[in-house]
């Protein structure tokens, strides 16, 4: 059985609002700091803040260091292990192939996105990757909580660069 994304605002806690809050705060750090595209991720588990991230592949010259790859590192880094059973990721900007999958090999229980990536999203939009049921992890993904802010945030970003 496939996961389903869920839009609807009445979906999402105030916990989740929170946590998405901060994440735009690490989008507006990566843009306003390194010049980053601005996408910003907080991971949780069991109610803590384990994880932040926000892009730095150009700072750090490294095509894999994504908002939510970051995260990911730093909480691994923090729990002392690669798997992440039961936490959430905040994120800005709906996932790539490539941060899904490690969102799945991580065994992150939740991703909640703001805005969608028709052009490189794998929660639905461009592809399934993340929500895909032949992988051997369930993943359940929420999108669009604060999406416009967030949109807009890259909209000005992109359209500042032309």
């Amino acid at each position: 059985m496939a996961n389903e994304i869920t839009e609807s605002s009445s979906e999402f806690s105030t916990a989740d609002v929170q946590y998405m809050q901060r994440a735009l705060q690490l989008a507006a750090h990566a843009r306003d700091a390194e010049n980053e595209v601005p996408v910003g991720a907080v991971l949780v588990q069991g109610g803590e803040i384990v994880g932040l991230g926000w892009n730095r592949n150009i700072t750090l010259h490294d095509p894999t260091a994504h908002a939510e790859i970051m995260a990911m590192r730093a909480a691994g880094e923090k729990v002392a292990n690669h798997r992440l059973s039961g936490a959430t990721l905040y994120v800005t900007l709906e996932p790539c192939s490539m941060c899904a999958m490690a969102l799945i090999h991580a065994r992150i229980s939740r991703v909640v996105y703001a805005a969608a990536d028709p052009k490189t999203g794998a929660a639905g939009s461009m592809f399934d990757t993340l929500i895909d049921p032949r992988h051997n992890h369930r993943i359940e993904v929420a999108g669009g909580l604060l999406a416009e802010e967030s949109a807009r945030m890259l909209r000005e970003f992109f359209r500042a660069r032309r």
